[in-house]
């Protein structure tokens, strides 16, 4: 639904009844190309130590990479399918809620509006599609290149008689031949066409009581390149010969429908706090619609929900979901980027298991931060996988699918476990979530913000031998200088904690003269970030170097 025309609040640069959109076309930033050459201004090449183009805590700036994404970047009439929705469009939405909280300008609100009500138009309920399981839900469903594929081999009557799935990503570009042999026998050559990887399968049968059992062999020879299973469909022929399409399961992933509610969240906590939209029954009236939606959507998810003994809180995939690690904790990144709505409903509402589940998760993230000495600074570290589930322990096959851990992953990391410390991008939604859980009251306390805000400036924070600002790639301090580093902004909620993350977040975008893209929503909430980084108090936008020597200094 369009937004009405309304009379702009004091604050607002939209004229009444215009959409940010045609605002920025009007005003000359936006052709049908995309960016008009006027609103860039001269481009340089290569880095520079202060941006010629931008200043990119304005709203000028914010306006000409708003109008680059639009003119070619993933919009809100998608159905998420491919991630679109969760991995790009939302930061579009997060741009938005950080673009009002830096300037108070209710057009930035309407713009999320605009692309709220579009998107909430492709929820899975309302399209008439189903997840795996047949149920049509009211969130987001993904398939490839996410989920587990399934193949139906059929015999020579049509009937499904054996069914391969694949745990590698891309299953949609995923193919099984099937030859004969002698007798009964046939054989399977499984083929992953994006990555180039093949599994061959010689002389399986049918037979149940046969060394040379399908679901046997393929299982034995688990994982391979393809990460195989075979599941028997008790027909009892063998496939007929031909080649044999693969195709991603509909799931709806937490972390998916976690990205995709969280600005909507932010929204409606906004505006039912925000004095300045009290009397604005317009927006009072879509934060009521969209509390339902959000409340109906992270409920699609009750199912995996799960606590330990102590009370920690976190989400699981159940054995079976057409995932690739089916059957345990879900990485910390997935759990928390659900978590983050959690927190903003728990503040919203109030609702009893909302502040239960805020406080069960921001307990459970406390309890796998680990301190570590940078240089004699405390800062805080953490895994990919929390250290309560079995990826981080690592597994192996115990013989049979009904007793694994995994129905899609049988067997992983069994010597030593996934131990690998987070990244910094997956990271963000980590420390995203630790700053919200500290702002709105909920167990992480200023001195765990301080050590967490630390982790940036000690560990990830660093320039190249040119003097250019990088992060490393991994939350301890290790890994090479990122030649691409702008999600590195995404850390910005820490500036209250320290105002030089806001620095070297600004330093990133400034010393590559990083210019406007149609096709990633990440710059744009960088931007957006900027912006209302600058106003946090000590940062106030100025472009003053920080390079001291304590900070660190890289050739990597």
């Amino acid at each position: 639904m369009a937004t009405p025309p309304r009379v702009p609040t004091t604050g607002s640069t939209t004229p009444a009844g215009m959409s940010r959109r045609s605002f920025v076309r009007n005003a000359g930033l936006l052709t049908a190309g995309g960016l008009s050459a006027g609103a860039l201004g001269a481009v340089t090449t290569g880095p520079a130590f202060a941006s010629t183009t931008f200043d990119y805590t304005t709203p000028e700036a914010f306006d000409a990479f708003d109008a680059a994404y639009q003119s070619g970047g993933q919009g809100p009439d998608n159905n998420n399918e491919a991630g679109a929705l969760a991995w790009q469009q939302s930061y579009a939405l997060r741009s938005f809620v950080m673009m009002y909280l830096a300037h108070g300008d209710t057009s930035y609100l309407d713009r999320l509006i605009d692309n709220v009500d579009i998107m909430l138009t492709h929820r899975d309920s309302e399209r008439g599609v189903t997840d795996y399981r047949g149920l049509s839900l009211p969130a987001w469903r993904t398939m490839n290149p996410y989920t587990v594929g399934f193949c139906d081999l059929l015999d020579a009557g049509g009937r499904p008689t054996l069914q391969i799935r694949s745990g590698r990503n891309y299953a949609d570009t995923t193919q099984v031949t099937v030859t004969h042999g002698a007798g009964d026998t046939f054989s399977l050559v499984v083929h992953n066409g994006q990555f180039d990887f093949t599994d061959t399968f010689a002389d399986l049968t049918m037979d149940p009581s046969s060394a040379d059992y399908a679901v046997q062999r393929i299982y034995d020879d688990y994982p391979g390149s393809i990460l195989c299973t075979g599941h028997d469909q008790d027909i009892g022929t063998r496939p007929a010969e031909g080649t044999y399409d693969m195709f991603a399961q509909p799931v709806i992933l937490a972390v998916h429908t976690g990205m995709i509610t969280y600005p909507i969240a932010s929204f409606v906590r906004i505006v039912k706090s925000d004095p300045q939209l009290a009397h604005e029954q317009y927006y009072q009236d879509k934060a009521d619609e969209y509390l339902a939606a959000v409340e109906a959507a992270v409920a699609v998810h009750d199912h995996e929900w799960r606590e330990t003994d102590d009370g920690r809180g976190y989400y699981f995939w159940e054995k079976g979901t057409p995932f690739g690690f089916d059957g345990q904790a879900q990485p910390l990144n997935m759990t928390l980027a659900l978590g983050r709505t959690v927190l903003e409903l728990a503040a919203v509402s109030g609702d009893a298991q909302h502040v239960h589940r805020a406080n069960a998760l921001a307990a459970m993230f406390k309890a796998e931060l680990i301190d570590q000495d940078t240089d004699g600074t405390t800062t805080s570290i953490w895994y990919y996988f929390p250290t309560y589930s079995a990826a981080w322990e690592g597994y192996g096959k115990t013989g049979s699918a009904e007793t694994d851990i995994s129905l899609h992953k049988p067997s992983y990391a069994e010597a030593n476990g996934y131990k690998n410390y987070e990244d910094y991008s997956h990271g963000a939604i980590d420390v995203d979530f630790a700053a919200l859980a500290h702002q709105h009251g909920y167990v992480l306390t200023s001195q765990d913000i301080a050590k967490i805000a630390a982790t940036f400036t000690e560990n990830l924070a660093g320039t190249d031998a040119d003097g250019v600002a990088s992060v490393h790639y991994v939350v301890t301090g290790d890994g090479a200088l990122r030649s691409n580093p702008l999600s590195a902004a995404r850390w910005m909620a820490l500036t209250p904690a320290d105002p030089a993350i806001f620095q070297h977040c600004l330093d990133i975008y400034a010393d590559r003269d990083t210019q406007p893209t149609p096709t990633s929503g990440t710059r744009l909430l960088g931007v957006a970030m900027l912006n209302w980084g600058a106003r946090q108090g000590a940062a106030n936008g100025r472009y003053h170097r920080w390079r001291t020597s304590t900070r660190r200094r890289s050739n990597q």
